[in-house]
């Protein structure tokens, strides 16, 4: 049997991923309702941190969370995936967001109880952007929204905001809230957008899916009070 050399704690003190079992019995000794448990490898202990039925469920699943966990960035930069959608559009909607930052993963989501895929598409990456710890190292976007990224890339959004949230056909610019947030958030930033082709198998955005899925269809949504029928 393999010496368990990492201890992930998802409820306790400090929840983490400890390389001694002192660490994490420290997180956990006298915690009520603490979780926690022991994993050969750092990806292991990452997926089941992600998602604590990883190693449960069939053969698929596990090996997805893997490829999440040993996903590494490129070098020197902070990478963000994203995804959002709306049961029925519009209709109860959720974001998923994926952070890798500094040799670690982070994940964020929420629910709205209406809204739109748009809407949820730019609110993932406003609060991804807003999550990051660093704001001088590179980062790089990840969505499947064309939407969001030619809206940045193509200077889009400047352009609407420029013209007083107006577009360029003289008809006014949609989720203009969220739009003015993002372009807040990244004016001071070294940051650019991709586009990924969503359920396409990439495992982060996949990640992200199943986030903002789950929220979608959670309890207790938020209202988006940006929303506008």
């Amino acid at each position: 049997m393999a010496k368990k050399k990492f201890y992930a704690v998802s409820s306790g003190k400090n929840p983490g991923i400890y390389t001694t079992w002192p660490d994490a019995e420290a997180q956990v000794k006298g915690y009520g309702g603490a979780k926690y448990k022991g994993f050969s490898t750092r990806a292991q202990a990452e997926a089941w941190m992600a998602d604590p039925q990883w190693g449960k469920k069939k053969t698929q699943q596990p090996k997805q969370n893997e490829a999440i966990a040993q996903h590494m960035p490129v070098a020197g930069r902070t990478e963000i995936y994203t995804d959002g959608g709306a049961i029925n559009n519009p209709g109860p909607g959720g974001y998923g967001v994926v952070i890798l930052e500094k040799g670690e993963s982070r994940e964020l989501t929420g629910g709205y109880l209406h809204t739109t895929n748009n809407r949820m598409e730019l609110m993932a990456c406003v609060k991804g952007i807003e999550a990051l710890s660093s704001r001088t190292e590179p980062v790089a976007l990840f969505s499947d929204s064309k939407y969001v990224v030619n809206g940045i890339s193509k200077g889009w959004a400047k352009g609407w905001r420029k013209r007083g949230w107006v577009k360029s056909d003289g008809n006014p610019a949609v989720n203009a809230d969220l739009w003015a947030k993002l372009l807040d958030l990244i004016e001071k930033l070294t940051i650019s957008f991709h586009w990924v082709k969503g359920h396409a198998g990439h495992p982060l955005n996949e990640r992200c899916d199943q986030l903002a899925v789950q929220s979608a269809r959670g309890d207790d949504l938020l209202v988006d009070s940006g929303y506008k029928k």
